[in-house]
């Protein structure tokens, strides 16, 4: 029987999205542009299949993580993040105001 993989999160700004890994595969991203300190999600996605559900909820606080770190707002424009935040009162603080 094999060890299961460790998950992790980490940013690729190169990219401009950050990717979710299992070991050494990547298995989601959370596509962002950046302005100053407002980061725009713009598309959220991870593989289907056995073992990864919840993964999307982990990469999506852990970016959101690294906005508050880094003193930034967020504008939610992919619908998986909006509904995140949503189900996630304590990241609410982190949307920027409309204007």
């Amino acid at each position: 029987m094999t060890a299961p993989s460790e998950t992790t999160v980490r940013d690729d700004p190169e990219h401009s999205r950050y990717v979710i890994l299992e070991g050494d595969q990547r298995v989601g991203l959370a596509a962002y542009t950046r302005s100053g300190d407002t980061w725009t999600f713009t598309h959220t996605e991870v593989e289907s299949g056995e073992g990864h559900h919840g993964l999307g909820g982990t990469l999506v606080r852990a970016a959101l993580d690294d906005v508050r770190a880094a003193g930034g707002t967020v504008v939610p424009q992919c619908p998986f993040v909006a509904g995140w935040i949503a189900r996630h009162p304590e990241y609410r603080d982190l949307v920027e105001p409309t204007r």
